[in-house]
């Protein structure tokens, strides 16, 4: 295993202007027709939900088109267009073009409108004004607030290729997660010393108190394992999932796991997934001392309001007994519905 390094934030000297980060001394282009967004650069919003995504003319050409794509820096030269507009009406395009729509609450509103939103809807979106030579533009980040928790397989530590570790997250109802949300996790708290893919085919894991099983005596943040073979490597997985249309609750009993998924589907639920319970507990403020069923096998509890008979740790989380023996009579089940 290579060593770990920390990355640290340094200070440089740029400047925000137009969506874009412009070294500072370096003349910024003003807009002529659209709107600069000193305000709603970002906008947040949870799964399920409608997001509106500012973009306001200052003044229309005579003849013009605006363009709405996400910038997926992943597949770099492709443009992954969502709606062409102009004065008389709007064309949709590809897997976003169907939820999108536009504002329109005045003349000069150009923001585009996504609904029901889904996680990988999360990223910047560009606002383009086509006009020949005088095009401008103008980016908009879309964040997702979400939660973002660590994964491993039923096997144990550090079994996941890449692709495996993305499929991972999908089936506990979430993605891999990008390195800018595992870094608010950490801000928020998370302290992990098992090394996890992200989204971009990296590995790190974020640490809050330094210990010598965790990097030694390096300062707090996110160690890096920098891009690994996606094939070959194998790590845990750092998982994001957002708000759920349904809700979690706790069945009481002493079940092994096979009497967990009836007692859920005699009430008309199924057993929740990893996600779901993290959900629940990010967003629902839920508490339960109690370990219960999920699954994919495993046994957690989710606690917001730490108490010392209640994992012992001192901080809000959902707790793991990780994967005990299925035939074990011993936990209740968290159900979905």
């Amino acid at each position: 295993m290579n060593c770990a390094v920390i990355l640290l934030l340094t200070s440089s000297c740029f400047t925000w202007s137009s969506g874009i980060y412009i070294p500072n001394g370096s003349a910024p282009k003003k807009l002529k027709y659209l709107l600069e967004p000193p305000v709603y650069a970002e906008v947040v919003a949870r799964r399920g939900e409608n997001a509106t995504l500012p973009c306001i003319l200052r003044t229309k050409p005579s003849l013009y088109k605006v363009k709405w794509t996400k910038l997926e820096p992943e597949h770099v030269g492709q443009e992954n267009i969502i709606m062409i507009t102009n004065a008389h009406g709007f064309k949709p395009y590809g897997h976003l073009g169907p939820r999108a729509s536009l504002r329109k609450a005045h003349t000069m509103d150009a923001s585009l409108q996504l609904s029901r939103l889904e996680l990988d809807d999360g990223g910047k979106y560009r606002c383009e004004l086509v006009n020949g030579i005088e095009d401008e533009n103008v980016v908009i980040t879309l964040r997702i607030e979400g939660v973002v928790f660590p994964y491993q397989s039923k096997d144990g530590r550090y079994r996941f290729t890449f692709p495996e570790a993305k499929e991972a997250c999908a089936e506990q109802d979430g993605k891999l997660a990008t390195y800018s949300q595992l870094y608010r996790a950490w801000t928020e708290g998370l302290d992990w010393c098992n090394a996890g893919w992200l989204h971009d085919g990296t590995v790190h894991y974020p640490i809050i108190y330094p210990r010598p099983a965790c990097g030694g005596e390096l300062l707090p943040g996110i160690r890096s394992y920098g891009p690994k073979d996606k094939n070959h490597d194998h790590f845990d997985a750092f998982c994001f999932t957002s708000q759920t249309s349904g809700s979690v609750y706790y069945i009481p009993g002493s079940f092994s796991f096979e009497q967990a998924g009836k007692a859920c589907q005699r009430q008309g639920a199924e057993l929740a997934l990893v996600g779901h319970l993290y959900s629940a507990w990010r967003f629902q403020k839920y508490d339960q001392c109690d370990g219960g069923w999920l699954r994919d096998g495993s046994v957690r509890f989710p606690i917001n309001s730490p108490r010392e008979h209640c994992g012992g740790v001192p901080e809000a989380g959902v707790r793991s007994f990780g994967f005990p023996n299925k035939m074990m009579h011993l936990y209740g089940a968290y159900c979905y519905r």
